[in-house]
């Protein structure tokens, strides 16, 4: 619980800074991110639970990666994380689960995702800003990617690549809980 309300007390921080810094209100923020006023205020005293897509919709509306949200001040030169350290951002009944790792710094981020998709279950993402690129490996079972519409299968030891700024879902295909890495990266600036 400790661990929780930290983290929490992070993101409040880390969202009013990026807000201050882009000069956005509360309410055009909450307008361009659509996310409700409320909420935003309530985020920023460290309070409320944020759901992954809010917070996608945040760190794209503010121009960061959610990692950016997350994050504190860098630790230093080489930063290792557990799987375990990082709490999962989405999660369901059945076992399925997203967890940020990390995020690279400099002017290009990259943020890493482990996943685990149940068979059948799916996850619709909100398309991201121009210029962000998705890769997914996955490291066993299989998965369906669908990019505008359109199914790409993608087996164990395969990676797939596109343009994040599409309709995108990922979903658990064939019997067996499917495990990815994800690696999506951001345009400058």
């Amino acid at each position: 619980m400790v661990e929780t309300a930290a983290a929490l007390r992070t993101v409040a921080h880390n969202v009013r800074a990026a807000r201050t810094r882009a000069g956005l209100s509360l309410e055009e923020l909450s307008r361009r991110a659509q996310v409700s006023k409320g909420a935003l205020v309530g985020l920023e005293k460290a309070q409320g639970n944020p759901n992954l897509a809010t917070l996608v919709r945040l760190a794209d509306t503010l121009g960061i990666s959610v990692s950016d949200l997350m994050q504190g001040p860098p630790e230093g030169r080489v930063r290792v994380v557990a799987a375990d350290a990082v709490a999962p951002l989405w999660t369901t009944e059945e076992g399925s689960e997203a967890r940020l790792m990390l995020t690279t710094s400099g002017p290009s981020p990259v943020e890493v995702w482990r996943w685990r998709l149940a068979p059948g279950e799916d996850y619709p993402s909100h398309p991201h800003q121009a210029g962000v690129v998705e890769t997914v490996s996955v490291t066993s079972g299989r998965m369906t990617l669908v990019v505008d519409g359109t199914e790409h299968p993608v087996e164990a030891g395969e990676t797939a690549t596109f343009d994040g700024d599409a309709p995108h879902t990922y979903r658990g295909a064939g019997t067996e809980v499917c495990t990815l890495i994800m690696t999506v990266h951001l345009p400058p600036g």
